[in-house]
């Protein structure tokens, strides 16, 4: 793992509103007033990497986090965003430099900490297209999201090419979603010096512990359809994550993510309110037993569920 880099980023998918913002998928409506402390908290704590993509909200995302960063020496905060070839550009010459042109201006900076190319609609593609990138200094740092072993293999193959490497992987990664672990990908990264950036650890709510077939999530928003069905298989396994939190005195939102920071990834937490940083603080803090992590897995694994998104391809 990069050492100059927080153990935990900070996701902003529930940022702003929009076309795949906040407010259709999770049913939020999060703006720059309700953000700042919550920013602001952060940074106090030391958690400065921060990860977007011009697709949440269609720039509602970066418009909202970079009031912020704005406001911030450019060295304090590492800007973590995404290429979408679904939104791309076909016009343009390069239509990953243009949407990176894009995020740049929103954040109105010359240069991106992390960039990714946001999954593998066509590896060969527009894999090529982030080594100019790098070469000019516009990014720092490249990765891929949502790639399964042998796309992320053939990306580096590509990059490494031009002198330039995968620095993270970025994928789905839960107790309820361990695809990335099974089909070696975890095992890869840790072999190569590759980060392995895990979203939705907490299953957008459902791992929080905050959520029941008596405490549903929220009616009509995308999370809630696809979870609400779920919640009585997913029971014991957070009555599990319960009782071990009880012995650290954390949630089991908070249990989950001490569970992906021992499994060695870096795990991408959505916030949206201070005390959910403070909670991000305190479970970097925990140091899980092989027992307990083993129990969990366990009863995620007698859940039976499916938790795979439809934008996500089968890693195995």
């Amino acid at each position: 793992m990069n050492k100059d880099y927080p153990t935990i980023a900070l996701g902003t998918w529930s940022w702003g509103k929009g076309m795949a913002g906040g407010d259709q998928v999770f049913g939020n409506n999060v703006g720059v007033e309700e953000l700042r402390p919550v920013f602001d908290e952060a940074i106090k704590n030391g958690l400065n990497l921060w990860d977007s993509a011009v697709v949440y909200g269609m720039g509602a995302s970066e418009t909202v986090l970079s009031s912020f960063t704005k406001e911030c020496k450019r060295e304090d905060v590492l800007i973590s965003t995404k290429f979408t070839p679904q939104i791309a550009d076909e016009t343009a010459a390069d239509p990953v430099a243009a949407m990176c042109e894009s995020s740049l201006s929103r954040f109105g900076t010359d240069y991106i900490d992390m960039y990714w190319i946001h999954n593998p609609a066509d590896v060969e593609r527009w894999t090529p297209y982030l080594i100019p990138l790098v070469k000019s200094g516009k990014v720092r740092r490249v990765g891929v999201s949502n790639h399964n072993l042998a796309q992320i293999k053939r990306a580096e193959e590509i990059l490494s090419a031009e002198g330039v490497h995968v620095s993270a992987v970025q994928n789905h990664y839960s107790l309820l979603y361990r695809s990335s672990e099974k089909a070696g990908i975890l095992d890869y990264c840790k072999e190569n010096g590759i980060d392995f950036w895990a979203y939705m650890v907490l299953e957008q709510g459902a791992l929080s512990g905050k959520y029941d077939t008596q405490h549903p999530l929220p009616a009509g928003s995308q999370r809630g359809e696809t979870y609400n069905p779920m919640l009585p298989q997913i029971e014991q396994l957070v009555s599990v994550m319960r009782v071990i939190g009880e012995k650290y005195g954390v949630s089991p939102a908070q249990v989950a993510l001490a569970w992906a920071i021992a499994k060695g990834t870096t795990p991408i937490i959505g916030v949206t309110k201070v005390s959910q940083v403070q909670d991000a603080v305190k479970a970097s803090q925990i140091s899980l037993t092989a027992d307990e992590i083993g129990r969990m897995e366990e009863a995620a694994e007698k859940t039976g569920v499916d938790t795979r998104g439809s934008w996500e391809m089968p890693m195995i």
